[in-house]
């Protein structure tokens, strides 16, 4: 017989393991989110391995300068930003920054707006517009997201935006990465390795 026969044959006479079958019967179909502290639960994923993200906490849109700042120095980097051209941050106090709306190749780090939160995963939803351009958010080096703690939305199939729908929306979980054939891990491999979220709580 053959290493193919053999191979066939055991296909063929492999029977179900219904210990297995009754477990996956019986599992969950997601996982528990306690929905009286979701922010808990949110920040919670995005500390796990697979999502590796870090975070901060602001009360008002007036500390994001501040909170980024923050992360940047900490990071050795120096104070200058992809900003989007959205409204609602041009209020903020950017003294000390050198902010531009357009990412470059070798971009260091960008600043995005999330649509929503999703704490069963530590997902990231964001959607496109011309106040909300894409491209810079798969360029940085560093991928620094406002969240707004009310959008923080249990489980995945919760995640519907409301209202007029973008042309396009996307999700992010983690920072990207990708293992080699030796089981190497590579952060970054196809965007940024480093994520982090500023949770807006006002």
């Amino acid at each position: 017989m053959s290493a193919r026969e053999t191979i066939l044959a055991r296909l063929k006479g492999a029977a179900p393991d219904k210990a297995q079958a009754d477990a996956l019967l019986i599992a969950p179909e997601r996982p528990a989110v306690d929905e009286r502290a979701l922010e808990a639960e949110f920040l919670a994923r995005l500390a796990l391995p697979s999502v590796s993200a870090t975070h901060d906490l602001i009360d008002s849109l007036a500390d994001l300068p501040a909170a980024i700042a923050r992360y940047l120095e900490g990071q050795g980097e120096a104070l200058t930003l992809c900003l989007p051209p959205d409204q609602r941050l041009t209020a903020c106090d950017w003294s000390g920054f050198v902010l531009h709306d357009h990412a470059a190749p070798d971009e260091r780090a960008v600043l995005a707006i999330a649509r929503k939160g999703i704490a069963e995963t530590g997902s990231l939803i964001f959607e496109t517009s011309p106040h909300a351009p894409m491209l810079p958010n798969f360029l940085a080096l560093h991928h620094i997201v406002l969240l707004a703690a009310a959008d923080v939305a249990p489980h995945l199939e919760d995640a519907p935006l409301p209202g007029a729908q973008p042309r396009a929306h996307y999700w992010i979980t983690g920072v990207s990465g990708t293992t080699d054939i030796e089981g190497t891990y590579v952060r970054g491999a196809h965007g940024p390795r480093f994520l982090h979220v500023i949770l807006l709580r006002g």
